[in-house]
């Protein structure tokens, strides 16, 4: 896709296309049409709409309306039928709150423009995950011949941002899933990227809730041969119940350390001094 085919500045975001800094003029107004013309963006790059974060939308639409336009495109060869380019998560919560209509911007765009914006907007509002995103990226370079470069340029992102995103792809899909569920963190998961035994690994960063430097430090012990690193132990969820039951009793965090199955250490983190004082004030009513 050529420069000159699409817009300048995109990396500030949608608002300079469809808020203020638009004119009011052309097909760049706002028109209300009914949710029943509208259809899903088939290049939406966010595969997974939370439940939790939707119902919360729905909610706002339900008492405000939906208060910024969706940017849609007309479907060729159709009358009345619209695709979303931005905005599929104000079309599904105005449908799930019954408004029969929702303000629009049509713009005539290509296919290229369309994965662009949709990119966009998810990306600066921080809706993809990880692996979300370096899907959405990889189309980009692949279906339009984006370079690194002109894709940092347009989605508002330094160019190692870029690269370090698009190199989590090369991980196994079962870590990938971690990723994207949230239960390992981009830059652990980084840490992985060539490994063998990626997943495996994976699965013991998580059991440990190992930071990035832990990883880095596994990943480099893993990679000299060096056995000595210790392996967080897998903890036993009996012992997981005390410790929240504890920690609710005490308001601070509280760690049990099972040294042989008879002996261990109980650990109890507090912050301040107050927190001290009001711990030992506890202990001493026993």
């Amino acid at each position: 896709m050529a420069d000159e085919s699409r817009p300048r500045g995109l990396g500030r975001g949608l608002s300079a296309l469809i808020g203020e800094e638009a004119p009011r003029t052309g097909n760049r107004a706002p028109r209300t049409v009914p949710t029943a013309f509208l259809r899903p963006n088939k290049f939406q790059p966010r595969k997974t709409f939370a439940e939790g974060d939707l119902n919360d939308l729905i909610a706002s639409v339900k008492d405000k309306g939906i208060l910024q336009p969706l940017l849609v495109r007309p479907v060729a060869g159709e009358q009345n039928a619209y695709e979303i380019v931005a905005g599929e998560r104000r079309w599904r919560a105005a449908q799930a709150a019954k408004l029969h209509e929702v303000p629009v911007i049509v713009r005539e765009l290509t296919d290229g423009q369309a994965l662009e914006f949709a990119i966009i907007e998810n990306v600066q509002r921080a809706d993809l995950n990880a692996i979300e995103e370096g899907l959405a990226y990889e189309e980009l370079m692949e279906r339009f011949s984006y370079t690194q470069e002109k894709l940092a340029d347009a989605v508002g992102k330094s160019r190692p941002h870029v690269a370090n995103t698009l190199r989590l792809l090369k991980l196994p899909e079962p870590v990938r899933v971690l990723v994207r569920d949230g239960k390992l963190t981009p830059g652990a998961a980084r840490t992985l990227i060539g490994d063998p035994d990626a997943e495996a690994r994976a699965l013991e960063i998580v059991a440990g809730g190992l930071n990035v430097r832990q990883a880095e430090q596994r990943s480099k012990a893993a990679k000299t041969g060096n056995k000595s690193v210790h392996k967080p132990p897998v903890e036993d969820p009996n012992t997981k119940s005390l410790e929240v039951s504890l920690a609710n009793i005490l308001g601070l965090k509280v760690q049990i350390v099972d040294k042989n199955g008879e002996a261990g250490e109980v650990k109890i983190f507090y912050k301040t001094l107050e927190q001290l004082d009001d711990l030992i004030l506890r202990l001493k009513k026993f």
